[in-house]
């Protein structure tokens, strides 16, 4: 995880992903998401089709983390 001595200034989003459907998914959106400077946390809920990230506005934008799960290989909607 990328957050070192970048302060306490996390904000946490959700994000709604189409296409995924297995552990093996799971893992390659959290492995994407988590590699990004500025993430704290990334966690797929599959049952519900959401991940919730907990990231540094400074460092990574909404954006950064959209372009992430779509270079997986996923939608956003």
């Amino acid at each position: 995880m990328a957050n070192c001595c970048g302060g306490n200034n996390l904000e946490n989003i959700t994000l709604k992903v189409e296409g995924m459907a297995c552990e093996h998914c799971k893992k390659a959106i959290e492995k994407e998401l988590n590699n990004l400077d500025g993430v704290d946390k990334a966690e797929v809920e599959l049952s519900k089709g959401q991940v919730d990230v907990s990231f540094n506005p400074d460092r990574v934008t909404k954006e950064d983390l959209v372009n992430a799960i779509t270079e997986a290989g996923y939608q956003v909607r």
